[in-house]
């Protein structure tokens, strides 16, 4: 196949209908408008949600509760997925994202006890649950708060 000998495919265009050149087109006078109202003017766009004047649905429906801005949230991981470092790592909050551990955004990873932990590690991160520090001095490693 060559430059020259492609060809467009059955059907990928088609030629639009000419609007409003007379009445033997049978798209002529109000030109597929209708007859009267808004929409058949010019200019005569509507704004997304608008319903004639009455109250639109999202103004009817209720608005409640609230977000705190302030609020703080952390990714847990377990002590147990701690198990794939190399024995006597520190283990940094970086390196958890890295390897998938952590996901998703948030404001620190913090660490929680389920599960055992079978390598000596220094892990570092934002929060610790009480079980979790248990674990990972058991094993006889470290744990510090950033």
């Amino acid at each position: 196949m060559k430059l020259h000998e492609l060809k467009k495919p059955e059907g990928s265009t088609f030629v639009g209908k000419r609007k409003g050149r007379g009445t033997g087109t049978g798209n002529g006078t109000t030109a597929g408008r209708g007859m009267n109202g808004q929409k058949s003017r010019s200019g005569g766009k509507l704004r997304l949600g608008f319903e004639g004047g009455q109250m639109p649905l999202y103004r009817r429906i209720p608005k409640r509760g609230f977000t705190n801005h302030w609020s703080v949230t952390y990714v847990g991981v377990n002590v147990d997925a701690l198990n794939v470092f190399e024995d006597g790592t520190t283990v940094t909050p970086e390196m958890m994202m890295d390897l998938g551990l952590a996901k998703g955004v948030s404001d620190g990873i913090k660490i929680l006890g389920n599960g055992e932990l079978t390598k000596k590690l220094t892990v570092q991160a934002q929060k610790f649950s009480n079980s979790a520090i248990d674990k990972i001095v058991a094993a006889g490693g470290k744990a510090e708060v950033i």
